[in-house]
């Protein structure tokens, strides 16, 4: 499998979140950095995306040496990089490409500028397998963020919308509903609806979740799950590391998810 994502100096999410899954799961996983970030469980302080050509480069020697069976997208700071990685993707044509549309840090702070969304939906949205925006991503994508977004009618109309930019299933996830249960909605292309109900879990340490669920998806169709499979697999693997996470005592903040929690007695 194939991570591109941004680094996070706090290990919580980004490249660090991926490895760490891709671990957990018995994947093994080659990385694309797009941006070094000087962050904690605290907030980002800093965001310096990586130059087109090192990210052009770093693609292209992953793919003439590895056979790479799923790619993960995480953090993608700007047009440039949503161009150069579309051109590559296109060109390799990896089996299933997981889209996670990051813009902000779940701790606080802008991670992508401006022009790097309506760039996303323009190179990338069309090559993903799975398209995994929480709620306000969702919204915010579609142009629906003045919505009720407490009602599920809204959350449906934004990822029938997200379908139409290309991507063959949108995972709607539920995390930041107000509802007693966390329930993920995955559509697609051909009309197909279905539900991922689970635990709700107040913790403190969340940081990284979104990094962590899409990584699993992408680890699970590396190894021949479908896509109906891979969620539910990575779901009950994001509960699992959720409900361990507040063992974890790293940092003043919302600490990372405990991804290990398999081999530690969980």
């Amino acid at each position: 499998m194939l991570a591109v994502a941004g680094s996070d100096s706090g290990a919580g999410a980004g490249i660090q979140a991926d490895l760490k899954t891709c671990a957990a799961l018995g994947v093994y996983a080659a990385t694309v950095v797009t941006a070094v970030t000087a962050q904690n469980t605290l907030g980002v302080r800093h965001v310096e995306p990586v130059s087109r050509a090192s990210v052009e480069a770093q693609l292209n020697a992953v793919f003439d040496d590895f056979n790479v069976a799923a790619v993960k997208i995480g953090l993608v700071p700007n047009r440039a990089l949503a161009d150069v990685i579309g051109h590559v993707l296109r060109a390799r044509a990896p089996p299933y490409v997981v889209l996670d549309p990051v813009g902000t840090a779940s701790a606080g702070g802008e991670m992508a500028d401006r022009d790097a969304a309506a760039a996303l939906t323009e190179h990338l949205f069309p090559l993903a397998t799975v398209l995994t925006p929480n709620v306000n991503e969702a919204l915010t994508l579609t142009g629906l963020v003045d919505s009720p977004r407490d009602e599920e009618s809204t959350l449906l109309a934004a990822g029938r919308a997200l379908l139409a930019l290309g991507p063959a299933y949108v995972l709607l996830k539920g995390g930041h509903r107000p509802t007693q249960e966390a329930v993920d909605i995955l559509l697609s292309v051909a009309s197909s609806e279905r539900r991922y109900r689970g635990a709700r879990l107040n913790v403190h340490n969340d940081h990284g979740t979104g990094c962590t669920l899409s990584s699993a998806i992408a680890a699970q169709l590396a190894l021949g799950a479908t896509v109906e499979e891979a969620v539910e697999t990575a779901k009950r693997y994001v509960t699992g590391a959720l409900s361990r996470a507040d063992a974890l005592t790293l940092g003043s903040g919302p600490g990372p998810l405990d991804h290990f929690f398999g081999s530690n007695g969980g």
